[in-house]
């Protein structure tokens, strides 16, 4: 696959996607998200991989909306930057990232801002090197919480704290986003991207690729479900899993001591 703004690479049984605008602070442009659809969607095809890590090239993880581009939405007045190749088409540059059936690892590798630090929010684990930092920066723009901050912010951090970073645009560090449970892991600079990789890996070896997605749907579809339906909706799932072929493989694994031998999820 040929791009011009990322460069994508699959080692089994990781997906790599490097944003790849160093000189613009890996600032988004309308080509910049159809390429991370295109690399998200190909990642979610191809059986070798398990899980995906998003990380950025340079100093930058992500300055967030190219300033070219912010332009042209606010001279259109306000037509919003399109979910790229979205179908059914939701709201929110990365809003489609929560429906991916593989995990998502972001690992930020500097500054995370604006766009970038929600890139990094609708991942489904944010691993930092110490060095990075990140900022809402959306009301220094004259915006507001968009693109699903208001609705993933305070589920990761809490009500108030999430009003203080909309609100103020504060640049926390990355011992302080760590602090408030913005950010997972905190990895020395030269040890971020293996860690990231190394925890796919260990994914790869333990879990099952199919229960590992039906997990991440239900835990985000639950976010907004009473605890009944969502205890019947697991419980019925459980069902169907204990009569799969990983059900057996995972008890005949742990009786002979060994790897899981799962299948893997894709075309």
């Amino acid at each position: 696959m040929d791009f011009q703004d990322i460069v994508y690479e699959v080692e089994d049984p990781v997906a790599v996607i490097r944003l790849n605008r160093p000189d613009q602070l890996n600032a988004f442009t309308r080509n910049t998200l159809a390429e991370i659809r295109r690399a998200i969607d190909a990642a979610a095809a191809d059986r070798r991989v398990v899980g995906i890590v998003i990380t950025g090239t340079g100093r930058a993880f992500s300055a967030g909306l190219d300033m070219s581009t912010l332009a042209e939405v606010t001279d259109a007045g306000g037509d919003e930057v399109s979910n790229p190749a979205a179908e059914p088409q939701l709201p929110g540059i990365f809003s489609y990232f929560l429906e991916v059936p593989k995990p998502i690892i972001c690992a930020v590798n500097g500054v995370a801002a604006g766009g970038g630090l929600i890139l990094a929010m609708m991942s489904d684990l944010r691993f930092a090197s110490s060095n990075a930092s990140v900022t809402t920066v959306f009301l220094k723009r004259g915006l507001i919480a968009e693109h699903g901050s208001s609705w993933l912010l305070p589920r990761l951090v809490g009500v108030s704290k999430a009003l203080d970073l909309l609100w103020m645009s504060d640049r926390l560090s990355a011992e302080q986003a760590l602090e408030i449970g913005l950010l997972d892991r905190i990895c020395e600079p030269d040890d971020l991207l293996e860690a990231a990789t190394a925890y796919v890996k260990r994914l790869a070896e333990t879990a099952a690729p199919k229960a590992i997605a039906a997990t991440k749907s239900l835990v985000y579809r639950h976010l907004g479900a009473n605890y009944t339906d969502a205890l019947v909706e697991a419980d019925r799932l459980q069902g169907d899993f204990l009569a799969a072929p990983d059900s057996s493989e995972g008890a005949r694994a742990f009786m002979e001591k060994r790897a899981p031998r799962f299948e893997r999820l894709g075309d």
